[in-house]
């Protein structure tokens, strides 16, 4: 169990909390690139870390992230013209460009330096691959441009999805260390879905249901590896990287698609879950591609115009009784990323840790916690930058290997665990 204290420390991310000015260290995905496709186009409403903010792209191609209310009189700038530079307000015509300058004040005369003294809180936002970065920290600790390797590949190698998910964005993160869960939630999933079947490490998830976790600190975060025995006297090891202070990345399967995620919190009680696929030796293929977009695999199908799931606590994630009872879907729920999902937001908008009772298989959880709170202490009592921020600490992969039982992975697999251009993975 986790005293409340440490559970407040570690779900609360609004600006001057312990783990806010945590996540405020980063690089954080704020938008898909295709939701701002073209200069000068209809701004978008963003919410992160508890901020209320309106994206928009500028005549030039420049991207804004400001706060979302003008400075007069706190108008929606959602309402806003876009347009020659900057974003103007409808209401009385105030316009911001994207450093949340105030660039004009219509009712001001030419000699007025008023609009001098008016700015808007901006955030600087940059494009990686098919995500829109946002960095909402200290300027003068800002540290490189994110260098991960599902952003860096050409184009056609990688695809990114993102979904609203109604919950703390730790319960969220903790589902995506716990390799324990995929042989009992996702059992009936890993032969049924096209972006998992027909890999060896399907059966050797199902015939050892006793996984043992061995965690090993890395630079940016952890490795946690999960060993089952398998035939020949040997260990299949499935080892997931966690690179703080939210991003995940699945061991893969022959030769799927690598995939992953990043949880950002939009605010204590939601989160954004990122998911991404791609290869690092060749493109996707167009069934691949499709499935990731038709919510295969770790994605989901959302309702049109939006980021919510079609299957969401409405509508009890349109379970189906039936097939859990013929053993079609081990809980009832299709689906990798909705079966994740629907049993995070069931623990309610954040979990009360004071009442759990963890065992060996949460050993990855545990060990994350105390790196994330550790972290988040010494930022703030020492000032102490955390780890994650070195783009080298972003050139992961994680990796599924057979080993004979006398070795250990993090020894044995350094170099696995290394992302390089081209570098063939190590996958079962």
């Amino acid at each position: 169990m986790l005293r409340k204290e440490v559970n407040d420390l570690l779900t609360q991310t609004d600006a001057g909390t312990p783990m806010g000015e945590l996540f405020r260290q980063y690089w954080l995905p704020a938008m898909l690139a295709e939701e701002l496709p073209e200069n000068d186009c209809p701004p978008v409403r963003v919410k992160l870390l508890g901020e209320e903010m309106i994206a928009f792209r500028d005549t030039e191609g420049r991207y804004g992230l400001l706060e979302e209310f003008c400075a007069h009189r706190r108008v929606s700038l959602w309402f806003g013209r876009n347009e020659e530079c900057g974003l103007r307000c409808p209401y009385h015509g105030w316009k911001f460009d994207v450093e949340g300058n105030c660039v004009d004040i219509p009712s001001e005369g030419e000699d007025s330096k008023f609009r001098d003294e008016v700015k808007l809180q901006a955030y600087p936002m940059i494009k990686v691959g098919d995500v829109l970065w946002t960095y909402m920290g200290n300027p003068d600790t800002m540290p490189p441009e994110p260098l991960w390797e599902f952003a860096t590949v050409a184009p056609e190698q990688t695809v990114t999805t993102k979904r609203i998910q109604e919950n703390n964005w730790l319960q969220a993160l903790e589902g995506g260390i716990d390799s324990s869960h995929v042989s009992f939630l996702h059992s009936r999933e890993l032969e049924r879905d096209p972006l998992f079947k027909g890999a060896k490490a399907n059966s050797y998830n199902m015939g050892d249901l006793k996984p043992v976790f061995e965690v090993e600190p890395s630079d940016g975060g952890l490795y946690i590896g999960a060993r089952r025995n398998v035939e020949g006297d040997k260990h299949y090891w499935r080892v997931t990287q966690w690179v703080m202070p939210c991003f995940t990345m699945i061991a893969p399967r022959a030769d799927h698609p690598q995939h992953g995620h990043f949880w950002v919190p939009i605010d204590d009680e939601n989160c954004w879950t990122w998911s991404y696929d791609y290869h690092p030796t060749r493109p996707l293929t167009a069934d691949e591609r499709q499935a990731c977009l038709d919510g295969k695999g770790i994605h989901t199908k959302n309702i049109p115009g939006t980021f919510r799931p079609e299957q969401n606590s409405d509508n009890d994630y349109m379970i189906d009784r039936a097939a859990q009872k013929r053993g079609e879907t081990y809980s009832g729920v299709f689906g990798f990323g909705m079966q994740d999902a629907s049993l995070q937001e069931s623990m309610g908008p954040i979990v009360d840790r004071t009442r759990e009772n963890l065992v060996q298989t949460d050993y990855g959880i545990v060990m994350t916690r105390n790196r994330l709170r550790k972290a988040a202490t010494e930022l703030k009592e020492k000032g102490i930058l955390p780890p994650g921020r070195d783009p080298e600490h972003m050139k992961v992969r994680s990796i599924a290997v057979v080993l004979d039982t006398n070795l250990k992975y993090a020894e044995a697999c350094q170099d696995e665990m290394q992302a390089a251009p081209g570098k063939v993975r190590a996958t079962v």
